[in-house]
């Protein structure tokens, strides 16, 4: 590749075809904590974190009353959102936990932990966590070598900040 992207790009958002507005914004608001920030009407609603315009758009434009799509099919694998630290991660499985939510998995990669779930309309998210960059697991050439080993859900839940 002769001319890769800027590092500082990143992906700003996602924005999700769902069933059931009201719902989704149960789910990424009341269960994962994200921040309403604008709602166009029952149609469309916008959502971040920390004040930012929206991390999350969500919309029935398309959508309404409908199915997620059939296994087998192209589109999202998941959404990933970064949490700054694992005290913060765990707090995310305390808040999952909480609400009932079922783990699809949870996998420690070297470079990040992760748990995955679907939220209400099948949609694949994963929180995870990354590990400092001199913490990354590399082979004896220095070639980043990400793993798939078991992450400990109770030891990572007991790191979840107290109320």
């Amino acid at each position: 590749m002769t001319n890769p992207i800027h590092p500082q790009a990143r992906i700003g958002h996602v924005h999700l075809k769902v069933a059931d507005l009201e719902r989704a914004i149960a789910f990424y608001s009341g269960v994962l904590g994200f921040e309403l920030q604008q709602r166009f009407g029952t149609q469309a609603a916008f959502l971040g974190a920390g004040g930012y315009h929206h991390h999350i758009g969500l919309n029935t434009w398309e959508s309404k009353g409908g199915k997620p799509p059939a296994p087998g099919t192209t589109g999202l694998y998941h959404t990933a959102f970064l949490y700054p630290d694992r005290a913060q991660l765990a707090d995310a499985l305390r808040r999952i936990v909480a609400a009932g939510v079922p783990l699809e998995g949870a996998a420690d990669h070297g470079v990040s932990e992760a748990i995955y779930l679907r939220d209400p309309d099948g949609n694949g998210v994963e929180l995870y966590r990354d590990r400092a960059l001199e913490d990354w697991p590399r082979d004896a050439e220095g070639n980043l070598k990400m793993v798939n080993a078991h992450l400990d859900l109770h030891a990572l839940l007991a790191e979840a900040p107290q109320d």
